[in-house]
């Protein structure tokens, strides 16, 4: 089970960085919601100083830190392949003549059990032609757009990308 933020294993050192890595996100959030007007930050500012002290409250923190090139590499993949699974969707609603042969394919997943295995199903249901269907013991049902060779690849690309974000060897 994960500690809590504000357990007596934990120094001030690793709060203020966990507080300091989730500063700039719910900033972020914050001018997205206020679509970038300054008159909102007046009471934004609060309001993000809040949500940071009640998210290290509630948040567990993690067993270990995410690798950095993990992340990187994560955000890059996920960030080019919604690009490229887009584009592939849309011209296949759009040219009959490429095929679209919807089909349920079984994968084998090589991640443990846990939060990596639910950004892994996650993920496959973010990226474009493909949804996470059912997860049975150790294996992933995936509805696909076109049941070719490529998509079980495609799979085995994405749960090697998701172990690298956790720093688990498959």
């Amino acid at each position: 089970m994960q500690q809590p933020i504000f357990s007596d294993e934990l120094t001030w050192r690793d709060r203020l960085r966990y507080a300091l890595l989730r500063l700039p996100l719910f900033a972020l959030l914050w001018w997205i919601l206020i679509e970038g007007k300054l008159a909102g930050w007046w009471y934004g500012i609060p309001v993000i100083l809040l949500a940071v002290l009640v998210s290290l409250l509630l948040l567990p923190a993690p067993r270990q830190p995410r690798p950095l090139m993990g992340t990187v590499r994560f955000v890059g993949f996920f960030l080019w392949e919604s690009l490229r699974g887009g584009i592939d969707v849309a011209l296949r609603a759009i040219n009959p003549r490429l095929p679209l042969n919807p089909d349920l394919i079984d994968y084998s997943l090589r991640l443990p059990e846990g939060n990596a295995r639910i950004v892994l199903m996650n993920t496959i249901s973010l990226l474009p032609g493909t949804l996470s269907a059912n997860l049975r013991d150790d294996c992933l049902q995936v509805h696909t757009l076109d049941d070719n060779p490529q998509t079980m690849q495609s799979l085995e690309q994405v749960e090697t990308v998701v172990a690298q974000l956790f720093g688990i060897d498959i």
